[in-house]
């Protein structure tokens, strides 16, 4: 048996190669999905099937691109229009080696979801692995709230059903395989190890210890998570298939001249460096979003269909930078910029910036009761858990719908966790002509470690 567990960074999203003899399956792929085909080939094993655990809100999935590559048949849940790959039944096997893969159905996270139980048939008829997609993670579960608050409840019922009375009775033994690691938006609170056994989970699992069903359905309705607005067009995607891509966006290697030809036409330009260095200098019009920030905060900025221009620290980071991208659905990334900023100033062409703040510079204006719009773009919960006396509290993803409330007439200082979620809330200020602007350097981890005082 070969067992690969494929972790898309980022995304913290986690998908899974299993192989008997010389057959393989793969479970949730994502779309730039060689990886795969190249295991495969490795172990001398063909692709016969493909499963996905449900209509995935949070990445473009990758089961057509994997189709086309390797003729693997796709299955998935009943109970959403699918245009492509074939339905699966609650029950229903599938042999490949000397292994059998059994689909049950776990709606509540949606009502088409899926987990799939596998068993070692040269061992037993036991349960050895169980695959559960977005119903239960690694400490915690998965969100219900997808379909709007008047279905919350039922989802949350239905997510205890699959939970309690489906997955968990497998037995403690089996190996729990989720479709998510920490940092998915997909769950509240999952847990950083991505090994795990479902009676370990019954004891570690917070969630897990509501297991009266009106406690659990309390406690989920209970939940305040960010439902960003891409996860619609991801949807629909998923739903309807996306595009073929074949092979990973090749960007065009453009000068200073002719990038800045490319933003007149209408294209976006995402500047991946770190804030310091976009606070100290960027070209005008763009959005600061760190490279590893894309997969989480490009869907809350970015149209799509606008043509997409990067400016990156290091040549080495185009290509993470585009797989983020593409992973997300955005295809067209039409250019990035020769030899980075530099190139772009040494051509004496217009530049911006805005000042960065320390914690003590922050303390010592507020000491002197400087006229200051201070926002604070972090989470609910972590606003909830303690924030800047005297602080505006707006979510970074809905800065650029609540302009209305956020003045010009004084300087504005924006404060995250560390200093990255502001520098984005910074830039789009920036860009709707806000030129008084502070991005707080450690932000909220720098203002507690000075011992300064944070209240809720």
């Amino acid at each position: 048996m070969i067992f690969k567990r494929i972790r898309s960074e980022g995304l913290a999203h986690l998908s899974y190669f299993i192989g008997s003899g010389s057959e393989a399956i793969v479970i949730d792929p994502r779309r730039d999905c060689k990886e795969y085909a190249s295991i495969a080939r490795n172990e001398g094993m063909k692709i016969k099937y493909i499963f996905e655990t449900h209509r995935n809100e949070d990445y473009v999935a990758g089961s057509l691109e994997l189709e086309h590559l390797t003729g693997a048949e796709i299955y998935h849940g009943k109970g959403v229009d699918f245009k492509y790959g074939n339905y699966v039944s609650d029950g229903q096997s599938f042999l490949f080696g000397s292994l059998r893969l059994t689909a049950i159905h776990t709606p509540g996270h949606t009502d088409e979801s899926m987990s799939y139980v596998l068993a070692d048939l040269e061992a037993g008829d036991e349960p050895v692995m169980v695959f559960t997609g977005d119903t239960l993670f690694i400490g915690d579960v998965g969100r219900t709230d997808l379909y709007g608050p008047d279905e919350a409840p039922r989802m949350a019922s239905n997510l205890y059903d699959s939970i309690f009375n489906k997955i968990l009775p497998l037995g403690d033994e089996v190996i729990l395989c989720p479709a998510h690691g920490a940092g998915s938006m997909c769950g509240g609170a999952i847990g950083t190890r991505e090994h795990s056994t479902l009676g370990l989970e019954r004891i570690q699992n917070p969630a897990l210890r509501y297991d009266d069903k009106e406690d659990f359905v309390k406690h989920k309705l209970q939940e305040r998570l960010e439902l960003p607005p891409y996860f619609r067009q991801m949807e629909k995607y998923n739903l309807e298939g996306p595009s073929l891509m074949r092979d990973l966006p090749v960007p065009a290697l453009l000068s200073p001249v002719e990038f800045r030809a490319e933003m007149e036409k209408g294209a976006l330009v995402i500047d991946t460096r770190m804030p310091h260095s976009f606070g100290g200098a960027h070209i005008r019009n763009t959005y600061s979003i760190w490279l590893e920030g894309i997969p989480s905060f490009a869907g809350w900025l970015l149209p799509y269909g606008s043509p997409i221009l990067l400016v990156v620290e290091d040549k080495e980071h185009l290509e993470t930078a585009v797989r983020y991208l593409v992973r997300l659905g955005y295809d067209n990334i039409t250019g990035f910029l020769k030899d980075g900023i530099a190139a772009w100033y040494i051509e004496a062409l217009p530049i911006e910036g805005f000042n960065l703040l320390s914690v003590h510079d922050l303390k010592d204006k507020l000491e002197k009761d400087e006229e200051l719009f201070i926002l604070d773009v972090r989470s609910d919960e972590e606003w909830e858990g303690g924030h800047i006396e005297g602080a505006r509290h707006i979510y970074v993803g809905h800065v650029k719908d609540n302009l209305d409330i956020i003045p010009k007439h004084c300087h504005v200082v924006v404060y995250c966790g560390s200093g990255r979620r502001s520098n984005i809330a910074a830039s789009v200020l920036k860009m709707n002509g806000y030129n008084k602007i502070f991005n707080v350097l450690g932000s909220m981890s720098a203002w507690k470690s000075a011992g300064y005082e944070v209240v809720k």
